[in-house]
């Protein structure tokens, strides 16, 4: 049955540890729980806001209405048994790294590039999450929502998603209109490995192994992103910050005259991907602490919190991204979910 309740802290539903209070709150388990819930809002038109893993997002204030934590469980295959691809079910509140774990021991392949980014599986589609040349888009399905304001349960595809580079319909036109209930994953029983990406092909050179596994790949991308990236539970934090630009090749060859160490990547459309984090680290932020908030020692994609309030956080990020445009001329995008008065 569902309990709503009053005045609940939500310090420990963000990984940045932001002090926030939400009028009603209510955690759902289940489809039947999550409807009961959005009717209760409805009847009291409530405006809703929704939290899973709170690993992306900014709680500069208090949050008024109904915040419902998705707690929806369940990893089940879909596919027959025998069939080399394997189509899995969802839960949107199944921690996504320990999914990517499960998958493996299962021998489901296809996760494994994008092992330890934390939040849970409902939000994965959201920011179309991606990690050592492998985006969720890569692996996708389908998945299930309800609309908020109706109620009604509805099955969307890889083209209704409309995924982009950390984006999609859920951050655009369908923003604040749904609830991801499950995700279907399309994974292969069958090994094709992704190691295209630098520090990933690195690394397992070094490891010098006769031949690569995705559990190997997993482990890799692992001990990579620990050594670049302070754990939330030990230093409060929402992962990269700041989306890396894109921008013209043309404004890229212009920079490289002045800033001959520039990292971009080429992209499909023959524009080019700037690291962000070697922007904040060249504007001279790197290891910034101010009012309570600072800029990770060790990679100035991470901005943490240590006793700061999300305004705060938002002050500093405004103060980076003015330095960044001024000195490169380059605007930066706030990655994580801001909610502000």
């Amino acid at each position: 049955m569902l309990s709503v309740q009053q005045q609940v802290p939500l310090l420990k539903y963000n990984t940045l540890a932001l002090p926030s209070t939400a009028e009603y709150f209510c955690k759902v388990s289940s489809e039947s729980e999550l409807q009961e819930a959005l009717a209760w809002a409805r009847q009291k038109q409530l405006p809703i806001t929704l939290l899973g893993g709170g690993s992306n997002v900014v709680l500069a204030s208090d949050l008024a209405g109904l915040v419902i934590y998705i707690a929806i469980s369940g990893i089940e295959l879909i596919s027959e048994p025998n069939q080399a691809e394997k189509l899995i079910r969802v839960g949107a509140g199944e921690d996504w790294h320990q999914l990517v774990l499960y998958t493996l021991q299962q021998g489901w392949y296809g996760l494994e590039n994008l092992s330890l980014i934390p939040g849970l599986a409902g939000a994965a589609p959201i920011q179309n999450i991606g990690a050592y040349g492998v985006e969720l888009s890569d692996r996708f399905h389908s998945l299930e929502t309800i609309e908020l304001s109706s109620g009604q349960s509805i099955t969307m595809t890889l083209e209704d998603c409309e995924f982009g580079y950390r984006d999609s319909f859920f951050k655009g036109a369908g923003r604040d209109q749904y609830v991801i209930t499950t995700v279907n994953l399309k994974l292969s029983a069958k090994v094709n490995l992704c190691l295209e990406y630098p520090a990933l092909q690195q690394y397992l050179k070094a490891k010098t192994l006769a031949e690569v596994t995705p559990q190997q790949v997993s482990d890799a991308v692992c001990a990579i992103r620990r050594s670049k990236l302070p754990d939330p539970t030990e230093i409060p934090n929402a992962g990269s910050f700041f989306k890396n630009p894109v921008i013209s090749s043309e404004q890229v060859e212009t920079l490289k005259q002045k800033y001959p160490g520039l990292v971009s990547y080429e992209q499909a459309d023959g524009r080019k991907k700037l690291a962000a984090g070697w922007l904040v680290e060249q504007a001279g932020w790197k290891g910034i602490t101010s009012s309570g908030v600072g800029v990770h020692d060790h990679q100035a994609l991470v901005l943490v919190n240590y006793h700061g309030t999300g305004k705060d956080l938002l002050s500093l990020a405004g103060d980076i991204q003015a330095s960044v445009l001024d000195k490169f001329g380059v605007s930066l995008e706030i990655e994580p979910r801001v909610y502000c008065k």
